[in-house]
Formats: structure tokens, C-alpha cells, sequence
């Protein structure tokens, strides 16, 4: 299995975010107090502890509106945090969570058809990498399977 490269949202993003910079509905970010229960900030990848200040926002994570530049809500902590550094390993955060849905995008950051499916935590590194053999495939979007929040983005290692 060629090795995976888990993708967080950019540090200039988060970091704008919590400037007070608009969502993808140009709205400013909500604040609010975490109560520990599986709220994923999308920049550490990790869940934010009880009592926490974070982040609500509508994210598009694409350089451009276009028919499949999905947005919806994602979760950041409110304060500075590391970003996700893959090295290869998936995160604790994706573990912790039973299934995801993946799907495969092409070099114009369109859905690749046939690509999207739902995918258990424990098998998700196996179905990234051979969606990831597909030459049609440059990256993969995981996402919520109950919510389809974006978590994080999947590329050859």
C-alpha cells in the first residue's frame, strides 16, 4: 500500500477565520464552548476538550466556486493550534469515528463518478489507496457520512 498524506485545512485559513475573515456564506464564525462531544477542529484534526472555545462555519474547501465546490459546516478550535502533520499515519481523530464518505476527485476538482462510498474508520487507509491507483484520481475528499462535513483531504504520500 503506497503511503497516504491526511490533508488539513491550510494554517492561513484557520488562522483568518479566527481573525473574524467571512465563511463560505459570508457570514463571521460563531463562537462557542465545547461540551466534548466530537467536535473535530478541522486544522489539528483532533476532537476540542470539554470547555473549549471553537468555531462554527460554513467551509468550501476549493479555490473556486464551481458545480461540485461542495461547502457546508466544519468545526475549528477558536485558539491557535498545530496543524495536522500526516507523516503518513492516519489521525486519532478519524479513528475514534465509525465510517466516513470518500470520494475520489479529478485534476479539475470534479467528482471522479463511481468513485464515492461510504467507508468504515478501520478500512479507510486500504479504500484511500486504491482509490488513489485510479491515474483519474488526483485527491480525495473525506467527509461526515451522517452530516457530509468536510474533515479532511487525502493525497498520494
Amino acid at each position: 500500500m503506497s503511503p497516504l498524506r491526511f490533508i488539513a485545512i491550510p494554517t492561513q485559513q484557520a488562522d483568518a477565520y479566527r481573525a473574524g475573515a467571512l465563511d463560505a456564506n459570508d457570514q463571521t464564525p460563531e463562537r462557542h464552548i465545547s461540551d466534548g462531544n466530537g467536535n473535530p477542529c478541522r486544522h489539528c484534526l483532533e476532537d476540542i476538550a470539554e470547555s473549549e472555545p471553537f468555531l462554527i462555519l460554513s467551509h468550501r474547501p476549493f479555490d473556486s466556486k464551481q458545480p461540485y465546490a461542495e461547502q457546508g459546516p466544519i468545526f475549528l478550535h477558536a485558539e491557535s493550534c498545530a496543524s495536522y502533520q500526516s507523516e503518513g499515519q492516519m489521525p486519532d481523530m478519524l479513528q475514534k469515528r465509525d465510517d466516513f464518505l470518500m470520494r475520489g476527485y479529478t485534476s479539475d476538482d470534479r467528482i471522479l463518478y463511481g468513485s464515492g462510498k461510504i467507508v468504515a474508520a478501520n478500512e479507510l487507509e486500504t479504500e484511500a489507496a486504491m482509490l488513489l491507483e485510479d491515474s483519474q484520481v488526483k485527491y480525495i475528499h473525506l467527509r461526515s457520512s451522517a452530516y457530509n462535513c468536510f474533515q479532511c483531504r487525502i493525497e498520494r504520500g
